[in-house]
């Protein structure tokens, strides 16, 4: 077992250790947190607005990030375009003209910045007298500012250069600036040119051969770059406005449009279409704020996971400060966000988002700046790690038996009866069997035994103390739609179908048949959405039949009515596949179009059915209490559990299980040379079944290390757990946390929790926990209270007595 130094005999209950780097202050002894002033995680914050003496209120400008500074260029006051430069310090909270010198660009606004080095690019935009309406026209000049000189200078660039364009998209990636799309004063735009940034001298502008699903022509809309790969979200696109988001990736200059028929009605759905809003991206998300869509001016900020796919609308945690300077206690709070605006202009510094102006209702410029904390935790893997348990069939114990053909599909019982309460019964039917086989079997064996007869006790070719495979013969299901299915329960999705691969959609289909029958309101919904996303012009009367066959009514209502569209049905009734069609079913199509029915609208909601995370949770919680093949002992108390979740989450339990499987199935729990308590191990067991990180700071002490011991796939849990200290200790839990400190040897946070004490101990010394500390943490409280307390006080107390 290569992944823990040292050895260890099969017989023993305790997992192999695991040697800390004693030189990383990621370790438990060197536990480092940070007491000091630092913001909440989701929360906004008002700064101090830009004063009308350094700088006018604005919109349709840009601003750009550079080491603790933002830079404000341009834009517009609602009377005059502006060309001024304006720098807010993030640290102060303070607002100044920026140093500059040289000729700056003609004011303007929609145009592009960027910033490549210790320089700031501006590129286009629409510049003249907007009060006069004179010289106004779209720009294609290229700017450098210099943030150590204050030197502006503008770039000459011999050869073809990109169409002149206002509200177009910039983004810098690969040493270069890339410019997509925009408006050149009577068309919208959908072009792509880059120029290297590196060599003024040697730089040329290159117009890029785009490929694959090519956004539509479109301005007023943002770019932001993440895992290499730039994004562009809804604008203005005429006729063809959409909320859709593209990603274009440099490597191919391919452009692929992201689906949403992964997501499940119900769930967050992507933002509505808009224009003038803004998209930054930090870690692996994208966050979308404002702009103005179909006529209203939303202040949701919504966030779009990159690696899940997934969209969510950001809830703003609650502050604690009052900005008219009202004093409120910690059980009070609001929310204070920005209104809604569109033509704002947003960039992030370390860990946190600055928006900055914009225009607001009534068409009023806004001089605003506020400020987002994002969160940095690492993500979620527990989709991932349940799925590489399903790829790699370790530790499998039943076997599914599927079809007339009986083939074999192996899996894990803890993850199929969690998640489908029709495999479950299908399970423990099997097992009932295989009990009254065995039964049998060893009633046989007694009766051949008392007649003297000698029989070699059956081979089991499975590790020593474990059950036989269990074997479940399902007659409804074939095993290609059933191993889809599989997937799904571990991993909470399928894989969506090629598109024009008409196969690919009749599979979904026979995966949408067994989910009818196995009740998985889930998978279906799922199913459903892939299917009807899927159906085009080539494939939708090979679905439709399909659904026919197969009674899936639903889709083939969806199918007729694809069918006799106006713009589909003279297309669909000329190809072959229409001749070669049932005789019911093209009766059926002429009769809907020559009468449709009416639309029946309902407004029952949709059963989505319940999530991995849904079902693990409850699986935990006694769902999954009969299915235990395991048993953690703490401190000598048994909590009974399931090898195949504690593998698939943990690369030391899956070590133990392979290669040191006690022979007892019991395996002791600690943490390094520690044992937690019962309430921190509670924690770490709902963290590895459904990725829940919620936890009181006491419990985080004992858990901080856990990430390293037990193998975890990255330190979410460890990134929650130092959060959660420095921001939670109070006087109400300071005498548990003090107990934890001083159990783990957190010293800092023993320290600080003394100092609580000390500062506080009028409120501590009513607590009740205080009675119930040992002796030595009364001895410490004591010591801290003695040097707490000045000379001057101990006479003043003397006098008194």
């Amino acid at each position: 077992m290569s992944w823990f130094p040292g050895t260890m005999s099969c017989k023993s209950k305790v997992a192999p250790s695991v040697d800390f780097d004693h030189s990383c202050s990621d370790s438990v002894e060197y536990l480092t947190l940070n007491f000091g002033p630092f913001e909440t995680v989701h929360r906004w914050r008002r700064l101090p607005p830009c004063d009308e003496f350094v700088g006018a209120r604005r919109s349709k400008h840009t601003v750009v990030a550079y080491r603790d500074a933002i830079y404000v260029f341009g834009g517009d006051n609602g009377k005059n375009m502006l060309n001024d430069l304006l720098r807010f310090d993030v640290k102060d909270c303070s607002w100044c003209r920026a140093f500059t010198t040289g000729i700056p660009p003609a004011p303007r606004y929609h145009h592009s910045a960027v910033v490549y080095g210790s320089s700031m690019f501006v590129f286009g935009g629409y510049t003249g007298d907007i009060y006069s309406n004179s010289n106004l026209k779209n720009k294609n000049d290229l700017f450098e500012y210099k943030f150590a000189t204050g030197q502006w200078t503008e770039w000459k660039v011999e050869g073809r250069l990109p169409v002149a364009r206002s509200a177009h998209g910039a983004t810098v990636y690969n040493d270069k600036l890339w410019i997509f799309a925009g408006y050149d004063g009577n068309a919208r735009l959908n072009d792509i040119w880059t120029i290297s940034l590196q060599d003024r001298e040697q730089a040329c502008w290159e117009e890029i051969e785009q490929s694959g699903e090519i956004p539509p022509s479109c301005c007023n809309f943002p770019v932001a770059v993440c895992r290499d790969k730039m994004f562009v979200f809804s604008g203005q696109s005429g006729a063809k406005i959409t909320n859709n988001l593209f990603q274009f990736e440099f490597k191919g200059n391919m452009w692929t449009r992201i689906p949403t028929e992964h997501l499940l009605r119900g769930s967050p759905p992507p933002p509505q279409r808009r224009y003038g809003h803004t998209m930054v991206a930090f870690d692996r998300h994208l966050y979308i704020f404002g702009g103005a869509a179909d006529n209203t001016l939303p202040n949701e900020l919504h966030c779009y996971d990159v690696d899940s796919q997934t969209w969510e609308v950001i809830q703003p945690s609650l502050d604690s400060e009052d900005p008219l300077g009202n004093e409120m206690t910690s059980s009070q709070g609001f929310i204070l966000m920005p209104s809604g605006r569109l033509f704002h202009a947003a960039a992030v510094i370390h860990d946190a988002m600055y928006i900055f102006g914009g225009t607001v209702d009534n068409n009023v410029r806004s001089g605003e700046m506020y400020r987002f904390q994002f969160s940095c935790y690492p993500k979620c893997t527990l989709h991932e790690d349940y799925g590489k348990l399903w790829e790699n069939r370790q530790f499998c114990d039943v076997e599914f038996a599927l079809g007339e053909r009986e083939e074999r599909v192996l899996g894990h019982i803890a993850i199929v009866t969690a998640r489908c309460r029709w495999l479950r019964r299908k399970v423990l039917q099997a097992r009932e069997r295989q009990k009254q086989k065995s039964k049998q079997e060893s009633g046989e064996e007694s009766e051949e035994a008392v007649a003297g007869a000698q029989k070699e006790p059956p081979v089991v070719s499975r590790a020593s103390g474990s059950q036989p495979m269990l074997e479940v013969s399902i007659r409804e299901a074939e095993a290609q739609p059933f191993e889809v299915l599989m997937q799904f329960l571990y991993t909470d999705k399928i894989q969506y179908p090629r598109k024009g691969h008409v196969q690919d959609v009749l599979l979904i289909m026979d995966v949408y048949k067994i989910a009818l029958s196995f009740k998985l309101s889930r998978l279906e919904q799922l199913c459903v959405q892939y299917i009807e996303a899927s159906v085009d012009l080539q494939n939708v009367l090979s679905v439709c039949e399909n659904a026919d066959k197969l009674q899936l009514d639903q889709l083939k209502e969806h199918c007729l009515n694809f069918v006799v569209k106006e713009t589909h049905f003279n297309q669909v009734i000329m190809t072959k596949e229409f001749e070669h069609l049932s005789t019911p079913l093209i009766v059926e199509i002429v009769r809907r179009k020559q009468h449709p029915p009416p639309r029946v609208y309902s407004d029952q909601p949709v059963d989505i059915g319940t999530s991995l995370v849904q079902d693990m949770k409850a699986y935990l919680e006694g769902a999954g209490l009969e299915f235990c093949d395991i048993t953690l002992l703490l401190d000598g108390h048994p909590r009974p559990a399931h090898k195949a979740i504690l593998a698939a989450r943990s690369s030391y339990f899956e070590a133990m299980f392979r290669s040191f499987m006690p022979e007892d199935g019991q395996v002791n729990i600690s943490i390094g040379e520690m044992v937690p308590s019962k309430q921190a191990f509670e924690s770490m067991l709902r963290y590895i079944y459904y990725g829940d990180v919620n936890m009181p700071p006491e419990d985080s002490l004992y858990l901080f290390a856990a990430p390293y011991y037990y193998g975890f796939s990255n330190n979410r849990l460890q990134a929650y757990c130092k959060q959660n200290l420095e921001m939670n200790v109070t006087v109400e839990n300071v005498l548990q946390i003090l107990e934890a400190a001083d159990k783990t040897q957190a010293l800092d946070m023993k320290k600080h929790c003394l100092h609580i004490i000390v500062h506080q101990f009028i409120k501590v010394s009513k607590l009740p926990n205080l009675r119930s500390l040992s002796q030595l943490l009364l001895l410490d409280i004591i010591e801290s209270l003695a040097t707490h307390i000045s000379d001057k006080q101990c006479a003043e107390m003397g006098s008194d007595i």
